[in-house]
């Protein structure tokens, strides 16, 4: 059976140092993605344009991630991955220094959509942690790949706050360039050998993504819900920058990154969200963090004058939305078959869309109604993420593991 058996030899197991260094990259790679949210004002300034137009950075670097994931991601089933994620995190790099030195708002627009086009190497990394993994440890370990992600997601807005303070913000895009240009050579050494993968010609490795979607019942609506949550977590991100830099607040931009900090806690507190995968207790937790995240958006709303009322919101925000992310990843590799790349890559694109619908509204809806109309639209969005759920559970519960699955193992080992 290919790409669903478990490793034999130690030197192929996901061994806590190699799940610490995929977390790391998976965070870099994917925090590359966030650099300019919390700069758009500085970078409109910068590049004399209007905050609306600067807001269009976040949305075309998640269009082109979107398209990187579809485009590459799917080739992590078929070629050596040990050579490919190295290759795609070095012309990362590449992408990230023309950022730095993008001489217009045009050339910096293009370059960010190649940012997104290329840092995909998180989502060729994740599926390869969940393949290594042994089966009962697999929710565990894709929930520590993953939550580097996001927490990569978070500490970005920090530090490029911090540095654009210092240096300026195309001195984020430097270092990013060069990190990425270091993590590429380690995982290089990291990756253990595999075992090569039957070639499939491009086209139809691009078609079987649909096929592989349409083969289980919980894809659909993991698919919409995880979309949903992602949607409403960008739109929330980029509408706080908006509310942060206005009266009665007026933050600096250094400032609004250390809200990074605060979601960062909520990181941290979901990072074991894939143990509940491991227990059998995968919908029903993903109900509950869909309501967690409601009442978030509510508490937003209510509380949108009082700092300390918010940073509790992003804690408990970012603990709903990674663990509906960290459940749904789960979810999808529990499945049975060899198609990981291909079911993350349409999980991945049907997310960054929907952070990339969160990103594109939020700027229109802040100009027409403020923080109220981007609550209004984020609560509508969930309340149609859980009335999915709920409709869905069935579906969502039929994951079908395979005996050497979390579920599966689970359940023979009780």
């Amino acid at each position: 059976m290919t790409g669903s058996t478990t490793p034999s030899t130690p030197h192929r197991r996901m061994t806590p140092a190699r799940t610490l260094i995929f977390a790391i990259v998976a965070g870099m790679a994917v925090g590359n993605l966030y650099w300019a949210q919390p700069l758009i004002e500085v970078i409109a300034s910068s590049l004399g344009v209007s905050s609306s137009s600067a807001a269009t950075l976040v949305t075309v670097t998640q269009v082109g991630y979107a398209l990187g994931i579809f485009l590459i991601v799917p080739l992590g089933d078929v070629l050596n991955r040990r050579r490919l994620i190295p290759l795609i995190l070095a012309v990362s790099a590449a992408t990230l220094l023309s950022a730095a030195l993008a001489p217009s708002f045009a050339a910096l627009l293009t370059a960010l959509g190649g940012v997104g086009l290329t840092t995909v190497g998180a989502q060729l990394l994740t599926p390869l942690a969940s393949e290594l993994a042994e089966p009962e440890r697999r929710g565990r370990v894709v929930g520590a790949v993953a939550s580097g992600s996001l927490i990569g997601i978070l500490l970005s807005r920090t530090i490029s706050g911090f540095v654009a303070d210092l240096f300026g913000w195309r001195a984020i895009y430097g270092i990013a360039a060069a990190v990425t240009l270091v993590l590429a050579a380690v995982l290089r050494t990291v990756i253990p050998s595999l075992e090569p993968r039957e070639p499939v010609p491009y086209p139809r490795l691009l078609g079987s993504v649909f096929t592989a979607m349409s083969q289980h019942r919980a894809v659909g609506p993991t698919l919409a819900i995880c979309a949903a949550s992602f949607a409403v977590f960008s739109m929330f991100w980029t509408s706080l920058t908006y509310l942060l830099t206005a009266p009665p607040f007026s933050f600096s931009v250094s400032r609004i990154g250390l809200l990074g900090l605060a979601g960062l806690a909520g990181a941290l507190a979901a990072r074991r969200a894939g143990a509940l995968h491991d227990r059998g207790w995968s919908v029903p937790a993903t109900g509950i963090a869909l309501t967690l995240l409601g009442l978030s958006l509510a508490a937003a709303w209510a509380g949108s004058g009082s700092i300390v009322a918010l940073i509790v919101v992003v804690i408990a925000l970012d603990i709903a939305a990674q663990s509906i992310v960290v459940l749904g990843q789960t979810r999808l590799f529990a499945l049975p078959g060899s198609a990981r790349s291909r079911l993350n890559t349409a999980f991945v694109v049907s997310n960054f869309l929907g952070g990339a619908l969160g990103s594109a509204v939020a700027g229109p809806l802040w100009t027409a109604g403020g923080w109220a109309a981007v609550m209004t639209a984020s609560l509508v969005i969930m309340v149609a993420g859980l009335t999915v759920w709920a409709v869905g559970r069935r579906r969502l519960a039929e994951t079908d593991p395979e005996p050497d699955s979390p579920v599966g193992a689970s359940t023979a080992a009780g």
